[in-house]
């Protein structure tokens, strides 16, 4: 059953950027679809994008900032989120396949 360890979390200010890493331990990671979701304590779970082969999609909210990405030789998904709002602040979970990781926190400050 796949790993999953999720890091680059952190407070940074508004403007900012932040790179979270996932890091997964199963070498046929680029088999399976890969998605970004967060979530703060006043919100639902909310999707922020996918990658699936070589196709991206990312939530209208991020699309213009965020970027996703893969590093198929280190098993590695990426999500690089540039421009970072307040409203951006929640635990970032990534997903590959069915497997959850245990989520990394982004504040962001005002």
């Amino acid at each position: 059953q796949v790993q999953l360890v999720e890091s680059g979390g952190g407070l940074v200010q508004a403007g900012a950027s932040l790179r979270l890493s996932c890091a997964a331990s199963e070498r046929a990671f680029n088999n399976y679809a890969m998605a970004w979701f967060r979530q703060t304590p006043e919100k639902e779970r909310e999707f922020v994008g996918s990658l699936r082969w070589s196709r991206t999609y990312l939530a209208d909210s991020v699309k213009d900032r965020f970027t996703i990405s893969r590093d198929n030789a280190k098993n590695t998904l990426f999500l690089q989120m540039n421009s970072l709002k307040p409203e951006d602040t929640a635990v970032y979970y990534c997903v590959v396949g069915i497997k959850w990781g245990r989520g990394t926190q982004v504040t962001v400050s005002s």
